[in-house]
């Protein structure tokens, strides 16, 4: 079988289809090991060049889940920094762009917690009381109007 040419330049539903093919490929491998995968965003998309991809691959939880380290860091120390542990994962917007929480870091005092921009996954810091502000700030009143 030839190989197939290259395309010029890749697009956002090339990527995404090619992301969904290896996790398959990766979930395949990983289950005959008794194993799972958990796949991240595509982050640092190129369309030009490539973009980044990564996967996890752990011990299943007793539910059949990957173990998430962030996510446990975060919860235990989300009270700390005045977050609540149902934060991480949430979406917060600055105005211009869309954020998710994806970790907390003790060691960055000033800048603890860590998000990713929505659509391209670069990651940033943020302080404790932006983030907390910034997520109140998103939240709609959902109260019933008479």
């Amino acid at each position: 079988m030839p190989n197939p040419k290259p395309p010029r330049n890749l697009t956002p539903v090339l990527c995404q289809l090619l992301s969904q093919e290896m996790l398959r490929a990766c979930q395949k491998v990983a289950a005959g090991h008794g194993l799972v995968v958990d796949a991240k965003e595509i982050a640092a998309i190129d369309l030009r060049w490539g973009f980044d991809l990564a996967f996890r691959v752990s011990i299943p939880l007793p539910d059949g889940t990957a173990l998430d380290p962030e996510r446990l860091r975060f919860e235990a120390l989300a009270e700390a920094f005045g977050l609540s542990a149902a934060d991480y994962g949430r979406q917060f917007s600055t105005g211009r762009d869309t954020f998710r929480i994806v970790g907390i870091d003790p060691r960055r005092p000033k800048y603890p917690v860590s998000a990713e921009r929505i659509p391209d996954g670069q990651g940033f810091k943020f302080t404790a009381d932006q983030v907390a502000l910034l997520l109140q700030k998103g939240m709609r009143d959902v109260t019933p109007r008479e």
